[in-house]
């Protein structure tokens, strides 16, 4: 099981704001702000986002290396997954795929996948036998 992910924004204020609406449909927040002073040198000041107590993904302002990621968040259900590719398309986001069954995997695994204004593949994913 994965902690963290931290992603590397070309813009991190425009970064805050996608994320922002993008991922509160699935109940993710922005939550903390970490200043890099406070940790080794040489530490970005990160923008962490998460849910339920926990902070896993994180922005950085940097170099950007939008299609080497593909980053699968949780939704809790099929209007979850709606929800969350609507808000991110109004926030800018590029559609590569609209929510619908991805029966190349399973019938049951019911995803929708953007591209965020640096080129990262999101995907909003329910699978019911997870859940």
């Amino acid at each position: 099981m994965l902690d963290h992910v931290f992603i590397s924004v070309s813009d991190i204020a425009r970064s805050i704001a996608f994320y922002e609406a993008a991922l509160a449909p699935l109940g993710i927040t922005h939550v903390l702000d970490y200043d890099g002073r406070q940790g080794p040198p040489g530490h970005p000041d990160i923008k962490g986002f998460g849910a339920n107590g926990r902070v896993f993904f994180w922005l950085r302002e940097g170099v950007v290396e939008g299609r080497a990621a593909h980053i699968g968040f949780v939704a809790k259900g099929i209007s979850q997954v709606n929800m969350a590719f609507a808000a991110a398309m109004a926030a800018g986001a590029f559609e590569i795929h609209p929510p619908g069954a991805q029966l190349h995997y399973d019938p049951r695994y019911y995803a929708a996948q953007v591209r965020d204004p640096d080129g990262y593949n999101l995907e909003f994913v329910y699978k019911e036998w997870q859940h």
